[in-house]
């Protein structure tokens, strides 16, 4: 900060109001170090919220380039897996879990021992085509249930010609879901990511829209 000469013959008040006005006009280590520390905070609140829509142009992009490396980083492929059997089997998935052996011991035994000894159960649904990259590609360009059957065209467009954005459905501290429309049609497959960390999220659930969507979708 400039001091004022000693030889300055102004009042004291014009003297006291120069400073003051000398010093909104320099900018103070604490408001310098201040404004730090809100832009960092705001930067932090907007990488919180933008992480799920980062993770999914994450899997897009590494289910185009065929990384399963990177796919597995931000998919829990179990529980994936979970959310679509009973999709592609047309049984619907029990609405509450089980109770646990802490709450129901008897129960969880005799549910263990019934999966022990009843006979083996037959195929199930193809989950695994719709685990693969390029099918993971075409989910997340609305293509649902033609997903396995997807093939980008020979000059690398969009196949609808237009861009596909994820659209948010609902967002909070540790979930948040997001929708893409089939290319020709309004239905929706929808992605639901579960934070793991401050940043991390994964894909922990996919619903597929009416199998009418896109079941012959190429």
């Amino acid at each position: 900060m400039t001091a004022i000469p000693p030889d300055d013959r102004r009042p004291v008040w014009e003297q006291a109001a120069a400073e003051r006005a000398q010093r909104r006009r320099e900018p103070s280590v604490k408001r310098v170090i201040l404004n730090l520390i809100v832009i960092g905070l705001v930067a932090a609140v907007v990488s919180f919220f933008a992480a799920p829509l980062v993770t999914f142009y994450g899997i897009r992009s590494a289910a185009q380039a065929g990384d399963v490396q990177g796919l597995s980083q931000l998919i829990d492929y179990d529980a994936v897996r979970a959310s679509l059997r009973p999709q592609l089997s047309n049984r619907p998935a029990p609405q509450t879990p089980p109770p646990s052996i802490l709450q129901d011991p008897i129960g969880a035994i005799r549910r263990q021992f019934d999966q022990t000894v009843q006979p083996a159960a037959p195929a199930g649904p193809d989950v695994e085509s719709y685990l693969q990259p390029r099918a993971l590609e075409g989910l997340t360009l609305g293509y649902g249930h033609g997903a396995p059957v997807f093939a980008r065209p020979p000059n690398g467009s969009q196949p609808s010609g237009r861009s596909v954005r994820p659209w948010p459905r609902y967002w909070s501290v540790n979930r948040a879901r997001v929708a893409v429309k089939a290319p020709l049609g309004a239905d929706e497959t929808v992605f639901t990511f579960e934070r793991r960390g401050p940043f991390e999220w994964k894909l922990v659930h996919i619903g597929l829209p009416p199998r009418s969507d896109m079941g012959a979708a190429r």
